[in-house]
């Protein structure tokens, strides 16, 4: 009894703890296995997708659980200017898995699913925290409230821009035509965004005290941010010859793009030397946090992003890029799953040691 009872505490306290960026966890191994696939190690994206599927559905039920058990902490997570930005991970990884079930599997009815689940929950979501967070009454200081989570918002955007423009190749007109519209008012929409949050960002950077505890991998999105709109860029300029009102803005769609791309590009070594600064300079100890999942995901994105631009720009001196970036972005998810086993390897044994003492 002692053994239930002491096991039941725990996951139900983890439960109620549970972080609503977790599902970045869901768009790093979606965008990794889009990835490997792309460069046609093809049973590698498979397998990444049937993981994917099964930690969604678990992420799902765990965050089904909360609301239900756990509604005042799930809210108050909702207007909480450090938390509440990873709700939009949900977005994210549901239209990364609408892109896998369609490139991986070409099940075209699964990504309309997800696409019309995205759609409602980004819209949903982009009202509901940002009306909130702006009649919140106690707010903090933006040193204090502000990190790179905040991007996700973007990341969210552009993903259902990327799921529409995607699902616009399969579709029929005038369907096709309309999808292209709505991802490229979703592209033209996150770029605004972008900008107006990376300047908050940069303030926060270089005009207030920066510890290492401050230097979170969600700052990590400040590229993936871009990397995601490259995407999305290019798809859109592959996209033209079905929606002829692109052709009308296409100089600015391939220039926007590779504006994207050259701003993820050099966002990848500032991002790096604050790490070196973080972990090595100042010894902030490397362990697992479920936030790790945000700086693996920008790395995939910024190989899947780039690939894509070299091809639909005809760009081939790019390709090397992806062909390397790929195992980068591998051997960071590889490291962030084995630190997520160790994780709850640990807590399993600390339960299985609490109910033999109790025993």
């Amino acid at each position: 009894m002692n053994r239930t009872t002491g096991f039941s505490a725990e996951f139900w306290a983890s439960v109620r703890d549970l972080s609503p960026a977790y599902f970045a966890m869901v768009m790093a191994t979606g965008i990794l296995s889009i990835g490997v696939s792309m460069l046609g190690m093809h049973a590698v994206g498979m397998g990444l997708l049937y993981l994917n599927v099964g930690v969604y559905v678990v992420l799902a039920i765990l965050s089904v659980l909360r609301i239900a058990w756990f509604a005042p902490n799930f809210f108050s997570d909702m207007i909480d200017h450090r938390r509440a930005p990873g709700f939009f991970t949900v977005v994210a990884a549901t239209c990364i898995l609408g892109n896998q079930f369609l490139l991986i599997v070409n099940s075209l009815t699964a990504a309309i699913i997800s696409w019309g689940i995205a759609l409602l929950l980004w819209i949903g979501l982009t009202y509901t925290v940002f009306v909130a967070l702006t009649v919140k009454q106690q707010k903090p200081t933006l040193d204090e409230g502000i990190t790179g989570a905040w991007l996700l918002a973007i990341v969210a955007t552009q993903s259902v821009a990327l799921l529409s423009a995607l699902i616009a190749t399969h579709w029929q007109q005038p369907f096709r035509l309309e999808l292209n519209f709505l991802a490229l008012s979703l592209w033209l929409w996150g770029g605004m965004f972008y900008i107006w949050m990376i300047s908050l960002i940069f303030y926060r950077y270089t005009f207030f005290a920066f510890s290492p505890d401050d230097l979170s991998p969600p700052y990590w999105i400040n590229m993936g941010a871009m990397a995601i709109s490259v995407l999305v860029g290019a798809r859109l300029v592959e996209n033209t010859d079905a929606a002829p009102f692109l052709l009308s803005v296409l100089p600015f769609l391939k220039g926007f793009t590779v504006f994207y791309w050259a701003t993820g590009t050099w966002w990848i070594p500032m991002l790096l030397l604050l790490g070196v600064w973080r972990h090595i300079y100042r010894r902030f100890p490397l362990r697992y946090d479920p936030s790790y999942w945000g700086a693996v995901f920008p790395l995939g994105m910024y190989t899947v992003g780039t690939l894509q631009m070299a091809k639909a720009f005809d760009l081939k001196f790019l390709l090397f890029i992806p062909r390397y970036f790929i195992f980068v972005a591998g051997a960071a998810w590889c490291l962030t799953f084995a630190g997520l086993i160790f994780h709850l390897t640990t807590w399993l044994l600390k339960q299985h040691r609490n109910a033999a003492h109790n025993g």
